[in-house]
Protein backbone atom coordinates (compact mmCIF):
# COMPACT_ATOMS: atom_id res chain seq x y z
CA UNK A 1 0.00 0.00 0.00
CA UNK A 2 1.38 3.34 -0.70
CA UNK A 3 1.94 6.70 1.04
CA UNK A 4 1.46 10.25 -0.06
CA UNK A 5 5.02 11.47 0.28
CA UNK A 6 6.45 14.91 -0.62
CA UNK A 7 4.25 17.76 -3.05
CA UNK A 8 1.13 15.11 -3.28
CA UNK A 9 3.13 12.53 -5.26
CA UNK A 10 2.74 8.83 -4.01
CA UNK A 11 6.70 7.40 -2.77
CA UNK A 12 6.14 3.59 -1.84
CA UNK A 13 6.93 2.12 1.16
CA UNK A 14 10.19 -0.66 1.35
CA UNK A 15 8.83 -3.55 -0.32
CA UNK A 16 10.05 -6.95 0.18
CA UNK A 17 12.12 -8.38 -2.76
CA UNK A 18 8.79 -10.55 -3.70
CA UNK A 19 6.99 -6.87 -4.21
CA UNK A 20 5.26 -7.57 -0.95
CA UNK A 21 4.96 -4.18 1.38
CA UNK A 22 6.92 -5.28 4.87
CA UNK A 23 4.82 -2.36 6.78
CA UNK A 24 7.86 -0.28 7.79
CA UNK A 25 7.67 2.91 8.28
CA UNK A 26 9.30 5.86 5.62
CA UNK A 27 12.60 7.12 6.53
CA UNK A 28 13.17 9.98 8.93
CA UNK A 29 14.37 11.70 5.77
CA UNK A 30 11.41 11.08 3.78
CA UNK A 31 9.00 12.10 6.44
CA UNK A 32 10.68 15.42 7.54
CA UNK A 33 10.96 16.98 3.67
CA UNK A 34 7.52 17.42 3.06
CA UNK A 35 6.63 19.10 6.90
CA UNK A 36 10.12 20.95 5.84
CA UNK A 37 8.64 21.92 2.59
CA UNK A 38 5.72 23.21 4.32
CA UNK A 39 6.98 25.20 6.79
CA UNK A 40 9.11 27.19 4.51
CA UNK A 41 5.72 27.85 2.58
CA UNK A 42 3.89 28.75 5.20
CA UNK A 43 6.68 31.38 6.47
CA UNK A 44 8.14 32.96 3.15
CA UNK A 45 4.34 32.52 1.38
CA UNK A 46 3.00 34.59 4.56
CA UNK A 47 5.72 37.31 3.83
CA UNK A 48 4.86 37.60 0.55
CA UNK A 49 1.32 37.78 0.60
CA UNK A 50 1.74 40.51 3.20
CA UNK A 51 3.34 42.70 0.41
CA UNK A 52 0.31 41.55 -1.56
CA UNK A 53 -2.42 42.80 0.41
CA UNK A 54 -0.12 46.14 1.52
CA UNK A 55 -1.08 47.04 -2.57
CA UNK A 56 -4.47 47.84 -1.14
CA UNK A 57 -2.92 50.72 0.90
CA UNK A 58 -0.53 52.36 -2.10
CA UNK A 59 -1.06 55.80 -2.44
CA UNK A 60 0.44 58.27 -5.38
CA UNK A 61 3.78 60.42 -4.13
CA UNK A 62 6.60 61.61 -6.74
CA UNK A 63 6.54 60.74 -10.03
CA UNK A 64 3.17 58.64 -9.61
CA UNK A 65 1.58 62.39 -10.10
CA UNK A 66 3.11 63.10 -12.96
CA UNK A 67 2.43 59.75 -14.65
CA UNK A 68 -1.32 59.67 -13.66
CA UNK A 69 -2.17 63.26 -14.70
CA UNK A 70 -0.09 62.92 -18.07
CA UNK A 71 -1.98 59.21 -18.34
CA UNK A 72 -5.44 60.93 -18.33
CA UNK A 73 -4.87 64.13 -20.36
CA UNK A 74 -2.25 62.85 -22.73
CA UNK A 75 -3.36 58.95 -23.05
CA UNK A 76 -1.39 55.93 -23.38
CA UNK A 77 0.22 57.02 -26.49
CA UNK A 78 0.66 61.08 -25.42
CA UNK A 79 2.69 59.30 -22.16
CA UNK A 80 4.81 57.49 -24.65
CA UNK A 81 5.59 60.40 -26.92
CA UNK A 82 6.01 62.72 -23.78
CA UNK A 83 8.54 60.30 -22.21
CA UNK A 84 10.38 60.18 -25.90
CA UNK A 85 10.38 63.61 -26.64
CA UNK A 86 10.92 65.64 -23.01
CA UNK A 87 11.90 62.65 -20.32
CA UNK A 88 13.99 59.88 -20.79
CA UNK A 89 13.57 58.06 -23.70
CA UNK A 90 12.16 54.86 -22.28
CA UNK A 91 9.51 54.53 -24.44
CA UNK A 92 8.25 50.94 -23.78
CA UNK A 93 8.23 52.42 -19.67
CA UNK A 94 6.08 55.01 -20.97
CA UNK A 95 3.67 52.73 -22.12
CA UNK A 96 3.33 50.23 -19.49
CA UNK A 97 2.95 53.35 -17.28
CA UNK A 98 0.37 54.24 -19.40
CA UNK A 99 -1.27 51.09 -19.08
CA UNK A 100 -0.95 50.83 -15.34
CA UNK A 101 -2.29 54.58 -14.41
CA UNK A 102 -5.17 54.55 -17.42
CA UNK A 103 -7.25 52.08 -14.70
CA UNK A 104 -6.80 55.01 -12.00
CA UNK A 105 -5.65 53.56 -8.47
CA UNK A 106 -6.57 49.97 -9.22
CA UNK A 107 -3.95 49.28 -11.28
CA UNK A 108 -1.35 50.67 -8.98
CA UNK A 109 -2.56 48.49 -6.36
CA UNK A 110 -2.85 44.84 -8.19
CA UNK A 111 0.97 45.32 -9.48
CA UNK A 112 2.39 43.87 -6.59
CA UNK A 113 0.23 40.94 -6.68
CA UNK A 114 0.45 40.46 -10.70
CA UNK A 115 4.67 40.57 -9.93
CA UNK A 116 4.23 38.39 -7.35
CA UNK A 117 2.41 35.77 -8.93
CA UNK A 118 4.13 35.95 -12.45
CA UNK A 119 7.46 36.01 -10.98
CA UNK A 120 6.09 32.61 -8.85
CA UNK A 121 5.19 30.68 -11.87
CA UNK A 122 8.39 31.52 -13.67
CA UNK A 123 10.97 30.47 -10.90
CA UNK A 124 8.98 27.16 -10.38
CA UNK A 125 9.06 26.53 -14.13
CA UNK A 126 12.86 27.13 -14.35
CA UNK A 127 13.43 24.99 -11.39
CA UNK A 128 11.46 21.88 -12.89
CA UNK A 129 13.76 22.56 -15.71
CA UNK A 130 16.58 22.53 -14.28
CA UNK A 131 16.18 19.86 -12.10
CA UNK A 132 14.44 17.30 -14.81
CA UNK A 133 18.03 18.21 -16.70
CA UNK A 134 20.03 16.70 -13.43
CA UNK A 135 17.74 13.79 -13.68
CA UNK A 136 15.34 14.27 -10.62
CA UNK A 137 11.21 14.57 -10.61
CA UNK A 138 10.79 18.36 -9.07
CA UNK A 139 9.06 18.47 -5.50
CA UNK A 140 6.34 21.28 -6.36
CA UNK A 141 6.17 21.70 -2.56
CA UNK A 142 9.61 22.66 -2.16
CA UNK A 143 9.73 24.28 -5.72
CA UNK A 144 6.64 27.14 -4.87
CA UNK A 145 8.53 27.21 -1.21
CA UNK A 146 11.78 28.23 -2.71
CA UNK A 147 10.29 31.01 -5.28
CA UNK A 148 8.49 32.42 -2.35
CA UNK A 149 11.78 32.06 -0.27
CA UNK A 150 13.88 34.67 -3.13
CA UNK A 151 11.19 36.69 -3.60
CA UNK A 152 11.01 37.43 0.23
CA UNK A 153 14.43 38.24 0.00
CA UNK A 154 14.53 40.41 -2.88
CA UNK A 155 11.41 42.58 -1.38
CA UNK A 156 12.57 42.83 2.20
CA UNK A 157 15.78 42.15 2.61
CA UNK A 158 17.04 45.25 0.67
CA UNK A 159 16.99 49.07 2.40
CA UNK A 160 14.54 50.04 -0.23
CA UNK A 161 11.21 47.52 -0.03
CA UNK A 162 8.54 50.07 -0.46
CA UNK A 163 10.15 50.73 -3.90
CA UNK A 164 10.93 47.49 -4.97
CA UNK A 165 7.31 46.03 -4.19
CA UNK A 166 5.27 48.75 -4.22
CA UNK A 167 5.55 52.21 -5.83
CA UNK A 168 4.88 51.15 -9.60
CA UNK A 169 7.58 53.59 -11.14
CA UNK A 170 9.84 51.41 -9.25
CA UNK A 171 8.45 48.19 -9.51
CA UNK A 172 8.14 49.16 -13.34
CA UNK A 173 11.63 50.04 -14.25
CA UNK A 174 13.57 47.70 -12.05
CA UNK A 175 10.94 44.67 -10.60
CA UNK A 176 9.42 44.26 -13.79
CA UNK A 177 11.93 43.40 -16.21
CA UNK A 178 13.61 41.01 -14.22
CA UNK A 179 10.06 38.76 -13.98
CA UNK A 180 10.08 40.02 -17.90
CA UNK A 181 13.81 38.77 -18.54
CA UNK A 182 13.06 35.06 -16.32
CA UNK A 183 9.83 34.58 -19.32
CA UNK A 184 12.03 35.76 -21.88
CA UNK A 185 14.89 32.44 -20.48
CA UNK A 186 12.27 29.87 -20.48
CA UNK A 187 10.88 31.43 -24.24
CA UNK A 188 14.37 30.55 -25.43
CA UNK A 189 14.56 26.96 -23.18
CA UNK A 190 11.17 25.95 -25.32
CA UNK A 191 11.55 26.85 -28.83
CA UNK A 192 15.72 26.99 -29.44
CA UNK A 193 15.70 22.88 -29.80
CA UNK A 194 11.53 22.94 -30.43
CA UNK A 195 11.50 20.26 -33.81
CA UNK A 196 9.17 22.61 -35.89
CA UNK A 197 10.93 25.75 -37.73
CA UNK A 198 8.19 27.98 -37.24
CA UNK A 199 8.19 27.81 -33.61
CA UNK A 200 11.94 28.11 -33.56
CA UNK A 201 11.38 31.45 -35.91
CA UNK A 202 8.89 32.81 -33.36
CA UNK A 203 11.40 32.27 -30.05
CA UNK A 204 14.10 34.29 -32.32
CA UNK A 205 11.79 36.35 -33.48
CA UNK A 206 10.75 36.91 -29.76
CA UNK A 207 14.26 37.54 -28.47
CA UNK A 208 14.61 40.38 -30.53
CA UNK A 209 11.65 42.07 -29.37
CA UNK A 210 11.71 41.62 -26.11
CA UNK A 211 15.17 42.74 -25.92
CA UNK A 212 14.51 45.63 -27.55
CA UNK A 213 11.74 46.41 -25.36
CA UNK A 214 13.68 46.13 -22.68
CA UNK A 215 16.67 47.99 -23.58
CA UNK A 216 14.11 51.24 -23.65
CA UNK A 217 12.52 49.91 -20.27
CA UNK A 218 15.43 49.79 -17.85
CA UNK A 219 19.12 50.26 -18.56
CA UNK A 220 20.39 48.48 -15.72
CA UNK A 221 18.83 45.65 -16.40
CA UNK A 222 19.57 45.66 -20.04
CA UNK A 223 23.26 45.98 -19.08
CA UNK A 224 22.98 42.82 -16.63
CA UNK A 225 21.33 41.06 -18.73
CA UNK A 226 23.56 41.98 -21.84
CA UNK A 227 26.94 40.37 -20.01
CA UNK A 228 24.79 37.56 -19.02
CA UNK A 229 23.67 36.74 -22.83
CA UNK A 230 27.31 37.62 -24.07
CA UNK A 231 29.09 35.09 -21.53
CA UNK A 232 26.35 32.28 -22.96
CA UNK A 233 26.74 33.02 -26.30
CA UNK A 234 30.30 32.03 -25.80
CA UNK A 235 29.88 29.38 -24.10
CA UNK A 236 27.51 28.28 -26.89
CA UNK A 237 29.45 27.89 -29.66
CA UNK A 238 29.51 24.48 -31.14
CA UNK A 239 33.49 24.14 -30.68
CA UNK A 240 32.96 24.27 -27.14
CA UNK A 241 30.48 21.26 -27.62
CA UNK A 242 27.71 22.70 -24.58
CA UNK A 243 25.66 23.11 -27.31
CA UNK A 244 25.26 20.82 -30.74
CA UNK A 245 23.60 23.40 -33.30
CA UNK A 246 24.45 27.52 -33.26
CA UNK A 247 20.73 27.81 -32.44
CA UNK A 248 21.67 28.81 -28.43
CA UNK A 249 23.97 31.45 -29.79
CA UNK A 250 22.07 32.83 -32.25
CA UNK A 251 19.52 33.23 -29.64
CA UNK A 252 21.96 35.16 -27.42
CA UNK A 253 23.20 37.20 -30.33
CA UNK A 254 19.69 38.35 -31.09
CA UNK A 255 18.72 38.80 -27.50
CA UNK A 256 21.89 41.57 -27.34
CA UNK A 257 21.13 42.92 -30.72
CA UNK A 258 17.73 44.14 -29.37
CA UNK A 259 19.03 45.82 -26.51
CA UNK A 260 21.33 47.26 -28.06
CA UNK A 261 19.01 48.55 -30.42
CA UNK A 262 16.87 49.43 -27.74
CA UNK A 263 19.35 51.46 -25.86
CA UNK A 264 20.30 53.37 -28.51
CA UNK A 265 16.71 54.75 -29.12
CA UNK A 266 16.71 55.56 -25.74
CA UNK A 267 20.03 57.52 -25.81
CA UNK A 268 19.66 59.24 -28.77
CA UNK A 269 16.26 60.41 -27.90
CA UNK A 270 15.20 64.05 -27.93
CA UNK A 271 14.18 63.51 -23.97
CA UNK A 272 17.54 61.75 -23.32
CA UNK A 273 19.29 64.57 -24.56
CA UNK A 274 17.47 67.11 -22.59
CA UNK A 275 18.07 65.31 -19.56
CA UNK A 276 22.28 64.87 -19.71
CA UNK A 277 22.18 68.59 -21.10
CA UNK A 278 20.45 69.26 -17.20
CA UNK A 279 23.48 67.49 -15.29
CA UNK A 280 26.80 69.18 -14.68
CA UNK A 281 29.91 68.41 -16.35
CA UNK A 282 31.75 65.92 -14.91
CA UNK A 283 34.85 63.66 -15.68
CA UNK A 284 34.85 61.07 -18.57
CA UNK A 285 33.42 57.98 -17.08
CA UNK A 286 36.57 56.13 -18.27
CA UNK A 287 38.55 58.34 -16.71
CA UNK A 288 41.00 57.06 -13.81
CA UNK A 289 39.37 59.42 -11.02
CA UNK A 290 35.43 58.08 -12.40
CA UNK A 291 36.78 54.58 -12.45
CA UNK A 292 38.43 54.82 -9.06
CA UNK A 293 34.57 56.73 -7.63
CA UNK A 294 32.87 53.91 -8.89
CA UNK A 295 35.11 51.35 -7.73
CA UNK A 296 34.49 52.37 -4.41
CA UNK A 297 30.30 53.06 -5.07
CA UNK A 298 30.48 49.56 -6.01
CA UNK A 299 31.93 48.37 -2.41
CA UNK A 300 29.44 50.22 -0.35
CA UNK A 301 26.86 48.45 -2.45
CA UNK A 302 28.51 45.07 -1.67
CA UNK A 303 28.90 46.21 1.70
CA UNK A 304 25.39 46.62 2.03
CA UNK A 305 24.43 43.36 0.50
CA UNK A 306 26.92 41.33 2.03
CA UNK A 307 25.71 42.51 5.75
CA UNK A 308 22.38 41.19 5.06
CA UNK A 309 23.07 37.48 6.26
CA UNK A 310 19.57 36.42 5.65
CA UNK A 311 20.66 36.04 1.57
CA UNK A 312 21.74 33.19 2.95
CA UNK A 313 18.46 31.46 2.84
CA UNK A 314 18.82 31.51 -1.13
CA UNK A 315 21.36 28.49 -0.88
CA UNK A 316 19.81 26.96 2.03
CA UNK A 317 16.53 26.44 0.44
CA UNK A 318 18.57 25.36 -2.71
CA UNK A 319 20.31 22.61 -0.54
CA UNK A 320 16.52 21.45 0.65
CA UNK A 321 15.64 21.26 -2.69
CA UNK A 322 18.31 19.31 -4.38
CA UNK A 323 17.53 16.87 -1.22
CA UNK A 324 14.28 16.55 -1.67
CA UNK A 325 14.48 16.11 -5.46
CA UNK A 326 17.43 13.22 -4.94
CA UNK A 327 14.76 11.08 -2.01
CA UNK A 328 12.21 11.43 -4.65
CA UNK A 329 14.04 9.86 -7.78
CA UNK A 330 13.64 6.31 -7.89
CA UNK A 331 17.03 4.35 -7.95
CA UNK A 332 16.68 1.29 -9.89
CA UNK A 333 18.84 -1.64 -9.51
CA UNK A 334 20.95 -2.44 -13.09
CA UNK A 335 19.83 -5.71 -15.14
CA UNK A 336 22.08 -8.28 -15.22
CA UNK A 337 23.76 -8.21 -18.71
CA UNK A 338 22.82 -10.96 -21.03
CA UNK A 339 24.96 -12.00 -23.84
CA UNK A 340 22.83 -10.82 -26.98
CA UNK A 341 24.14 -11.00 -30.56
CA UNK A 342 23.93 -7.05 -31.96
CA UNK A 343 24.61 -5.80 -35.31
CA UNK A 344 27.51 -3.13 -35.49
CA UNK A 345 26.72 0.38 -35.70
CA UNK A 346 26.01 1.70 -39.16
CA UNK A 347 25.91 5.07 -37.66
CA UNK A 348 28.02 7.04 -35.94
CA UNK A 349 27.36 7.64 -32.11
CA UNK A 350 27.24 11.12 -30.65
CA UNK A 351 29.94 13.15 -30.78
CA UNK A 352 32.10 14.08 -27.13
CA UNK A 353 30.31 15.91 -24.35
CA UNK A 354 31.79 18.91 -23.54
CA UNK A 355 35.46 18.83 -22.21
CA UNK A 356 36.16 19.66 -18.09
CA UNK A 357 36.88 23.53 -18.99
CA UNK A 358 33.83 24.45 -20.28
CA UNK A 359 31.21 22.42 -17.90
CA UNK A 360 33.68 24.33 -14.76
CA UNK A 361 32.79 27.85 -16.89
CA UNK A 362 29.15 26.80 -17.40
CA UNK A 363 29.37 26.26 -13.33
CA UNK A 364 31.05 29.57 -12.47
CA UNK A 365 29.05 31.89 -15.05
CA UNK A 366 26.86 33.32 -12.24
CA UNK A 367 30.09 34.92 -10.50
CA UNK A 368 31.01 36.99 -13.16
CA UNK A 369 27.45 38.04 -14.29
CA UNK A 370 26.95 39.16 -10.73
CA UNK A 371 30.30 40.57 -10.37
CA UNK A 372 30.70 42.57 -13.44
CA UNK A 373 27.00 43.48 -14.13
CA UNK A 374 27.01 45.15 -10.36
CA UNK A 375 29.82 47.45 -11.45
CA UNK A 376 28.03 48.27 -14.31
CA UNK A 377 25.10 49.48 -12.69
CA UNK A 378 27.03 51.07 -9.70
CA UNK A 379 28.79 53.11 -12.95
CA UNK A 380 25.39 54.40 -14.66
CA UNK A 381 24.02 55.04 -11.21
CA UNK A 382 26.93 57.17 -10.99
CA UNK A 383 26.72 58.91 -14.28
CA UNK A 384 23.09 59.60 -13.77
CA UNK A 385 22.81 60.70 -10.29
CA UNK A 386 25.98 61.35 -9.33
CA UNK A 387 28.06 60.44 -5.90
CA UNK A 388 25.16 59.23 -4.33
CA UNK A 389 23.82 57.54 -7.38
CA UNK A 390 24.78 54.13 -5.38
CA UNK A 391 21.94 54.57 -2.53
CA UNK A 392 19.46 54.34 -5.34
CA UNK A 393 18.57 50.71 -4.38
CA UNK A 394 15.62 49.50 -6.11
CA UNK A 395 18.03 49.42 -9.39
CA UNK A 396 20.19 46.70 -7.82
CA UNK A 397 17.44 44.29 -8.48
CA UNK A 398 18.90 43.71 -11.52
CA UNK A 399 21.98 42.08 -9.83
CA UNK A 400 20.18 40.87 -7.33
CA UNK A 401 17.91 38.73 -8.21
CA UNK A 402 20.49 36.96 -10.55
CA UNK A 403 22.96 36.50 -7.13
CA UNK A 404 19.83 34.77 -5.32
CA UNK A 405 19.10 32.55 -7.86
CA UNK A 406 23.33 31.39 -8.34
CA UNK A 407 23.27 30.61 -4.69
CA UNK A 408 19.68 28.81 -4.83
CA UNK A 409 21.20 26.93 -7.93
CA UNK A 410 24.50 26.06 -6.15
CA UNK A 411 22.79 24.64 -3.43
CA UNK A 412 20.62 22.36 -5.25
CA UNK A 413 24.08 21.09 -6.81
CA UNK A 414 24.68 20.51 -3.39
CA UNK A 415 21.84 18.95 -2.33
CA UNK A 416 21.90 16.35 -5.38
CA UNK A 417 25.45 15.48 -4.98
CA UNK A 418 25.20 15.13 -1.22
CA UNK A 419 21.75 13.69 -1.15
CA UNK A 420 23.04 9.99 -2.48
CA UNK A 421 26.03 9.94 -0.63
CA UNK A 422 24.76 10.67 2.62
CA UNK A 423 22.11 7.82 1.95
CA UNK A 424 24.73 5.66 0.84
CA UNK A 425 26.44 5.77 4.40
CA UNK A 426 24.57 2.65 5.77
CA UNK A 427 23.10 3.32 8.72
CA UNK A 428 23.75 6.54 9.47
CA UNK A 429 23.42 7.67 6.33
CA UNK A 430 19.19 8.54 7.37
CA UNK A 431 20.58 10.71 10.54
CA UNK A 432 23.21 12.67 8.46
CA UNK A 433 19.99 13.32 6.01
CA UNK A 434 17.65 14.54 8.67
CA UNK A 435 20.63 16.62 9.98
CA UNK A 436 21.54 18.35 6.65
CA UNK A 437 17.88 18.60 6.22
CA UNK A 438 17.13 20.46 10.11
CA UNK A 439 20.16 22.64 9.64
CA UNK A 440 18.93 24.05 6.18
CA UNK A 441 15.40 24.68 7.02
CA UNK A 442 16.10 26.37 10.48
CA UNK A 443 18.80 28.82 8.49
CA UNK A 444 15.63 29.44 5.47
CA UNK A 445 13.31 29.96 8.65
CA UNK A 446 15.52 32.26 10.12
CA UNK A 447 15.95 34.26 7.71
CA UNK A 448 12.76 34.53 6.68
CA UNK A 449 11.99 35.55 10.61
CA UNK A 450 14.83 38.55 10.38
CA UNK A 451 12.72 39.89 7.51
CA UNK A 452 9.73 40.22 9.61
CA UNK A 453 10.79 43.36 11.93
CA UNK A 454 11.30 45.66 8.54
CA UNK A 455 7.51 44.12 7.10
CA UNK A 456 5.86 45.24 10.11
CA UNK A 457 7.13 48.82 9.90
CA UNK A 458 6.50 49.13 6.22
CA UNK A 459 3.21 47.97 7.15
CA UNK A 460 2.77 50.34 9.94
CA UNK A 461 4.06 53.09 7.44
CA UNK A 462 2.21 52.17 4.17
CA UNK A 463 -1.14 51.57 5.48
CA UNK A 464 -1.17 55.15 8.06
CA UNK A 465 0.36 57.23 5.47
CA UNK A 466 -2.98 55.95 3.03
CA UNK A 467 -5.52 56.85 6.15
CA UNK A 468 -4.03 60.22 5.65
CA UNK A 469 -3.70 60.67 2.63
CA UNK A 470 -7.38 59.52 1.79
CA UNK A 471 -8.85 62.61 4.29
CA UNK A 472 -6.31 65.16 2.46
CA UNK A 473 -7.78 63.74 -0.64
CA UNK A 474 -10.91 63.92 0.06
CA UNK A 475 -10.41 67.87 1.10
CA UNK A 476 -8.62 68.59 -1.40
CA UNK A 477 -10.87 67.78 -3.80
CA UNK A 478 -13.93 69.10 -2.16
CA UNK A 479 -12.01 72.78 -2.28
CA UNK A 480 -11.32 72.45 -6.02
CA UNK A 481 -15.08 71.42 -6.50
CA UNK A 482 -15.67 74.66 -4.93
CA UNK A 483 -13.64 76.63 -7.49
CA UNK A 484 -10.70 77.05 -5.13
CA UNK A 485 -7.32 77.83 -7.31
CA UNK A 486 -4.82 77.66 -4.56
CA UNK A 487 -5.62 74.56 -1.98
CA UNK A 488 -3.07 73.42 0.67
CA UNK A 489 -1.54 70.45 1.04
CA UNK A 490 0.41 68.61 3.76
CA UNK A 491 4.02 66.16 2.68
CA UNK A 492 3.24 63.09 3.33
CA UNK A 493 6.93 61.51 2.89
CA UNK A 494 7.43 57.88 2.31
CA UNK A 495 10.34 55.63 1.47
CA UNK A 496 12.99 58.38 0.85
CA UNK A 497 10.49 59.57 -1.77
CA UNK A 498 9.67 63.17 -3.16
CA UNK A 499 6.75 65.09 -2.12
CA UNK A 500 5.43 68.68 -3.38
CA UNK A 501 7.92 71.61 -0.77
CA UNK A 502 10.97 68.96 -1.14
CA UNK A 503 12.82 72.00 -2.60
CA UNK A 504 12.45 75.93 -1.61
CA UNK A 505 12.08 77.15 -5.07
CA UNK A 506 8.42 76.43 -6.15
CA UNK A 507 9.61 77.13 -9.43
CA UNK A 508 11.71 73.76 -9.55
CA UNK A 509 9.42 72.17 -7.53
CA UNK A 510 8.41 69.55 -10.29
CA UNK A 511 6.13 67.44 -7.61
CA UNK A 512 4.18 70.42 -6.35
CA UNK A 513 3.49 71.02 -10.45
CA UNK A 514 2.25 67.79 -10.99
CA UNK A 515 -0.21 67.91 -8.07
CA UNK A 516 -1.41 70.78 -9.46
CA UNK A 517 -1.81 69.14 -12.41
CA UNK A 518 -4.03 66.28 -11.21
CA UNK A 519 -5.94 68.08 -8.83
CA UNK A 520 -7.09 70.82 -11.38
CA UNK A 521 -5.79 73.73 -9.55
CA UNK A 522 -3.31 76.81 -10.86
CA UNK A 523 -1.14 75.89 -7.28
CA UNK A 524 -0.41 74.05 -4.11
CA UNK A 525 1.00 75.74 -0.83
CA UNK A 526 2.16 74.12 2.29
CA UNK A 527 -0.01 73.34 4.98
Amino acid sequence: MSTVAAEGEDLKTPSSPTGRNTGRPRPLPHALLPAAGATLLAAAGALVAVGCFLGLYIRPTSDDWCAAWKTRDLGVLGITADFYTTQNGRVANAFLSGLLYSGGPAGTKLLPTLIAVSLTAALVLLGRRLLRALGHAPPLLLLTACALALQALLYYAGTRSYQVLLWAPATISHTLPSVIGLWALLLALATVSHPRRAVRTAGFAGALLIGFALGTLSEPFALVSGLLAALTAVLCLPRLRLAPTWRPFTWCLLWCTGLACGLAVLYTSPGARWRRAQQPEKPPMLSTAELRATYEDWLRMWDTVTGQWAYLAAAAAGLLLGLAATLRTPRTRPRPRTRTRTRPRTRPGPGPGPGRATRAALLLLPLPVVVLGSFAVAAGLRSGYGPTGWTYARTWTSYLLPMELALCGYGVLLGTWAGPRLAARGPAGPGALAAATTAALCLTVASMASLVPALQQLTTTTVARSVAWDAQNARIRAEAARGATDVGYRPLPIANLAEPFFTSDYRRDWVAACVSRWYDVDRIHRR
